[in-house]
């Protein structure tokens, strides 16, 4: 996807995962992230306790980004932490990065 003036969209991914903790993630991000830093592709990355699990918030640079970690990386990670692991598949969110502000 590109923007009106043909830049690249960042693509925001949200995923919750019911039951999750921050000691799985920790777990997870240990394997699936480079050290000290964010996969290729993601610009923001932000975590935390949700009402029922652990929600985590990803900002990528373009859904080929997005979509190239999930499959070479992320979903190979998760499965080989076994009960280290979150405890099932995520409930997702996309979408395309219309507005960002900071303070």
């Amino acid at each position: 996807m590109q923007s009106n003036d043909g830049s690249e969209m960042a693509i925001a991914l949200v995923h919750n995962y019911a039951g999750g903790t921050k000691e799985q993630y920790e777990a997870t991000v240990e394997v699936a992230h480079p050290p000290g830093g964010l996969p290729a592709g993601q610009t923001h990355h932000f975590a935390g306790p949700s009402e029922d699990g652990w929600q985590v918030v990803a900002v990528w640079d373009s859904q080929e980004s997005l979509d190239a970690f999930v499959s070479e990386t992320l979903m190979p990670a998760l499965q080989g932490l076994g009960d280290g692991g979150f405890p099932g598949p995520p409930e997702q969110t996309v979408f395309e990065v219309d507005t960002a502000a900071f303070a």
